[in-house]
């Protein structure tokens, strides 16, 4: 089925480019916006709420704690951005549909209110789980490592708040994000992947049995085949981010906010 939607997708790509213009494939832009600056917003918002509550005056926070943290904002933030995630999926599927098929969403906001009214509300949060859980291990990776990273160099002597401090702890979280969210990718690729056999049976039923047998064909290292391409799409986004937002938390303590 995945092979048959993908084939009638390249086929469809020609004609709605000559009829529909550039503009067709911007489609679930606003969505997409609006995913990010909820879903990141949130994440990176929740984490510093909360490790500003563990801390204890004049104590190192414990990387347990922080763990804590990191697992908490990103789970919380995966739900809370899953609505705008939901709404760029559809709107993107509904751009594929043959014309008297499909819903036509404007924004983000139509989309919303559509799948609001013919679903009920709960249904935008529909897929919510499976998205938490790599967003959990991604933003432990991301934000529990850049911290522990940057008390470490501190310890080394490196100036709190120093380019050498924010810039090497980015580098090292960006690595522990790769790394942490890769078998999540990967047994997800796997699965969209898979086709049925002669029987019509697929041969993973679900995430987890996905994981085992991967495990049990190629060991435990198998979840991480591909790291190196995985670790250069993944890891200068998360630098980049833990980078500005150092610099917008400078700037924002300039300006005494």
């Amino acid at each position: 089925m995945l092979l048959k939607v993908e084939a009638q997708t390249r086929s469809r790509l020609p004609k709605m480019l000559k009829e529909e213009g550039i503009a067709a494939f911007y489609k679930g832009l606003t969505a997409g916006l609006t995913r990010q600056v909820l879903y990141t917003g949130a994440r990176l918002g929740l984490y510093d709420i909360f490790t500003d509550m563990a801390k204890q005056p004049g104590q190192p926070m414990p990387f347990w704690k922080t763990t804590v943290c990191a697992l908490s904002a990103g789970g919380i933030a995966a739900v809370v951005g899953n609505p705008a995630d939901l709404s760029l999926i559809r709107m993107q599927a509904d751009s594929m549909l043959p014309e008297a098929e499909r819903r036509n969403y404007r924004h983000v906001f139509h989309a919303l209110g559509s799948i609001a009214l013919t679903e009920v509300p709960a249904g935008l949060l529909k897929g919510a789980l499976p998205t938490a859980t790599p967003a959990m291990a991604l933003n432990f990776g991301m934000l529990g490592f850049n911290t522990l990273a940057k008390d470490k160099l501190k310890d080394l002597g490196c100036t709190p708040g120093g380019n050498v401090q924010v810039f090497g702890a980015s580098a090292v979280a960006g690595f522990f994000a790769s790394f942490f969210s890769l078998p999540f990718d990967y047994v997800k690729t796997q699965i969209q992947k898979q086709k049925p056999d002669a029987s019509g049976k697929l041969p993973f039923s679900g995430p987890i049995d996905c994981a085992m047998q991967q495990v049990k064909k190629g060991g435990i290292l198998r979840l991480w085949t591909g790291f190196p391409t995985y670790y250069v799409r993944i890891a200068p986004h998360a630098m980049i981010t833990l980078i500005a937002q150092d610099q917008v938390k400078k700037t924002w303590g300039k300006l005494g906010l």
